[in-house]
């Protein structure tokens, strides 16, 4: 995620606690899916399907916070 950005990404996650906190959200949705995938976790499709889309909007949401961070230090 963000590999290209990961100098900004570490700007952010040191200075702006919102930043952090849906980072860490984001990364505990992206390991819940991966159990429930790989059947460590027994989840229905569809709670499945919500995390997936709740981790999409938090990737949707840093990717704002990094672009506005790109454009105020330009």
């Amino acid at each position: 995620m963000f590999e290209f950005e990961q100098d900004i990404v570490d700007t952010l996650l040191n200075e702006d606690k919102d930043f952090k906190r849906t980072h860490k959200k984001y990364i505990e949705l992206k390991q819940q899916v991966k159990d429930a995938n790989q059947g460590a976790n027994v989840l229905d499709e569809f709670f499945i399907e919500s995390l997936k889309k709740e981790k999409l909007l938090l990737k949707d949401r840093m990717a704002v916070t990094i672009t506005e961070y790109r454009q105020a230090h330009a």
